[in-house]
C-alpha cells in the first residue's frame, strides 16, 4: 500500500471565463467546479485510478474540511484524516481565454498532538511507501517531515517546496521537484535538460535515492545512482496544468510499486500527466490502457 500524507490539503475551486475580466465590472459565469485537492490527495486519486492500493491521510478542519471529506467519500477514495482546529484551505484557479491565475491560502495551524495522531495512524496501516506531498501549514516544519519519514519501516517519497527540500536531513527513496523547486533546492539555474540532470545529481547526494524532476513542456528527468533518464512531454492539447506534477509522481510510484524499472516508471509518469493536462481542474481522466500511451514515450539515457 502507498499512503499519501497531505499536510495542508485544500478544496480546489476552478472558475472558467469566456472573456478576460475587467476591473470595476462584474463578470458572470456558470462554469465552476470544486475538487478535493492537495498534492497527496491528488496522487492518491491517480494511484487509485491506476489500480494501485492507496490511502489518503493528513489534516482536515472546519467546513471546507468537511466538504473535502465528503467529496472523497463520494469518489470512494480510501481516506483517514486527522481532525484539527481551524479551517482547511480553499484554493482558487481562474482560467481566462489568455491566462491562468492561482490564489492559494496559507492553511490552518497543525499542533504536535495532531502529528502524533498521524504517526499512530501510519503505524496502524504499516504501508510500504509513504508519500508526503504539498505545502507545509503553520506548525509543520522540516523536522516534522523527517520525524514522519523515520517513524516506521516504510520508504518515504516527498514532493515539497524547493526551500524545504534543501533543509531535510532524513533518508528518502524519492523526491519530485518541478523545475523551479529543483533550482531553489540546489541554488542553481535549471534552464535545460542537462542543467536539470546536474541539479538532480546534487540533490540526490543529500539523501534522496531518486530524483524525478518535472520540466513542464520539456518533459521530465529521472536521476538515480545508476542512471540519468530523460523523456520529452507528449504532444497533447493542454487545457489545465493543475495536478500535472502529481500525476507524474503517481505514474512513477505506481510503476515502481509493480516492480517495474526506472525507464518504465518515467514513461508511465509522462503518460499519466499527459492525460491529466487534457482536462480542467484535478479531474481524474480515464487511465485505462495507460501502458499503450506509455509505449509512445521516448525515454532516453543521458
Amino acid at each position: 500500500m502507498i499512503v499519501t500524507v497531505t499536510p495542508n490539503p485544500a478544496v480546489d475551486y476552478t472558475v472558467s471565463l469566456t472573456d478576460e475580466p475587467t476591473a470595476g465590472t462584474v463578470t458572470r459565469t456558470d462554469r465552476t467546479r470544486y475538487d478535493a485537492g492537495g498534492k497527496g490527495i491528488n496522487v492518491s486519486k491517480y494511484l487509485a485510478s491506476l489500480d494501485t492500493d492507496t490511502l489518503a491521510t493528513g489534516f482536515l478542519g472546519g467546513f471546507v474540511g468537511e466538504y473535502l471529506e465528503t467529496q472523497l467519500e463520494t469518489a470512494e477514495l480510501p481516506a483517514e484524516f486527522v481532525a484539527i482546529d481551524g479551517t482547511t484551505r480553499l484554493n482558487t484557479t481562474l482560467l481566462t481565454p489568455d491566462a491562468e491565475y492561482k490564489i492559494n491560502q496559507t492553511g490552518p495551524t497543525v499542533d504536535e498532538g495532531a502529528v502524533d495522531a498521524l504517526v499512530s495512524r501510519l503505524r496502524e496501516r504499516d504501508p510500504n511507501t509513504v508519500v508526503i506531498a504539498g505545502s507545509l501549514p503553520p506548525g509543520i516544519d522540516t523536522a516534522t517531515v523527517d520525524r514522519i519519514a523515520a517513524a516506521g519501516e516504510w520508504e518515504t517519497a516527498i514532493d515539497l517546496n524547493g526551500d524545504v527540500l534543501g533543509e531535510l536531513s532524513g533518508e528518502y527513496v524519492l523526491c519530485k521537484p518541478n523545475r523551479k523547486e529543483l533550482a531553489a533546492a540546489t541554488g542553481t539555474t535549471v534552464d535545460s535538460v542537462e542543467n536539470a540532470i546536474e541539479a538532480a545529481h546534487v540533490l540526490r547526494k543529500r539523501g534522496f535515492e531518486r530524483v524525478v524532476a518535472s520540466l513542464g513542456a520539456d518533459g521530465a528527468v529521472l536521476v538515480s545512482d545508476e542512471r540519468a533518464l530523460y523523456a520529452p512531454a507528449l504532444d497533447v492539447e493542454v487545457v489545465d496544468t493543475v495536478g500535472a506534477g502529481d500525476a507524474m509522481l503517481s505514474g512513477v510510484l505506481s510503476a515502481l510499486d509493480r516492480g517495474e524499472g526506472e525507464r518504465a516508471a518515467l514513461g508511465t509518469g509522462i503518460a499519466v500527466s499527459s492525460r491529466v493536462v487534457a482536462l480542467p481542474g484535478t479531474s481524474v481522466p480515464s487511465l485505462a490502457n495507460i501502458d499503450t500511451t506509455r509505449d509512445t514515450v521516448a525515454v532516453e539515457r543521458r
